[in-house]
């Protein structure tokens, strides 16, 4: 069990380090052990996150909380005991209890994590982060708390300055709790990056890449920390997957190339 532990606490402390290094870290997510094997298999990959939405999605759940915990910490064990690589789990709001929900993925190998604040009011996601990083240090290990703010994409149609103000707000409170750094998704422009990066320091900032996003080129030279893509690595194996099946059924054949990855 001490040795569990010590190697979870080392990873950790490579994710951790990671995140602060000047090189962009990308996080090409999985959802399931085979995925996730895969992505570790891939030269250049240096830890793992999962997307929440995409192992709901394989499992036959709505995405928002919809899974049931014990369900969510089974997958994202199985996929930290898949890799040697550092995993961080996408752990939406924290089902009701961000911080017991962490202490049980750490115990199955998770060193890292996003919590979505949901635009709850500042002081209850303040008590929501603090439970995040307070399990962390009751665990030995040196959680990566990706905070998450959801002023971007709960925006609707409220005034582009204020939406980044919520964003700045929120996610210097959460920086001060000691999180590592600030996911703030949406499609961001150049703008609103750099605002970002300024109110926040380089390398704190974690974005999500999606179709007309920046490229990650611009994002490392912009001084972000990490780009992650969602759900929407899965949707490309299941767009490839949907192409597949047209072809076949239109009396065509397997794509040229395919590889023997399972």
């Amino acid at each position: 069990m001490t040795e569990i532990r010590t190697d979870t606490a080392a990873k950790a402390t490579t994710l951790a380090r990671l995140h602060s290094a000047p090189e962009i870290l990308q996080v090409v997510n999985v959802w399931d052990v085979i995925s996730a094997k895969t992505i570790a298999g891939i030269p250049g990959t240096k830890a793992l996150a999962t997307a929440s939405h995409s192992i709901a999605a394989s499992l036959g759940y709505e995405d928002g909380e919809n899974i049931p915990l014990e369900e969510m910490i089974t997958a994202v064990g199985r996929i930290a005991a898949a890799t040697d690589l550092p995993v961080s789990a996408d752990l939406e709001a924290g089902y009701g209890d961000p911080g017991d929900t962490v202490r049980r993925a750490i115990g199955v190998g998770i060193v890292g994590a996003n919590i979505e604040d949901q635009m709850r009011p500042l002081a209850d996601a303040v008590t929501q982060m603090e439970a995040v990083l307070k399990a962390g240090t009751s665990e030995g290990v040196d959680f990566v708390l990706n905070a998450r703010t959801d002023a971007f994409v709960k925006a609707g149609d409220r005034d582009p300055a204020d939406v980044l103000a919520d964003a700045v707000e929120r996610g210097k409170a959460y920086l001060d709790l000691g999180a590592t750094n600030v996911f703030v998704p949406g499609l961001l422009d150049e703008r609103a990056v750099t605002a970002l990066v300024e109110a926040f320091g380089p390398q704190r900032l974690s974005v999500i890449n999606v179709p007309g996003s920046l490229a990650p080129s611009r994002l490392q030279e912009l001084g972000v920390a990490r780009i992650s893509y969602g759900p929407w690595t899965q949707r490309v194996a299941l767009t490839a997957l949907a192409d597949s099946a047209r072809e076949l059924l239109a009396g065509g054949a397997l794509p040229e190339g395919t590889l023997p990855l399972n």
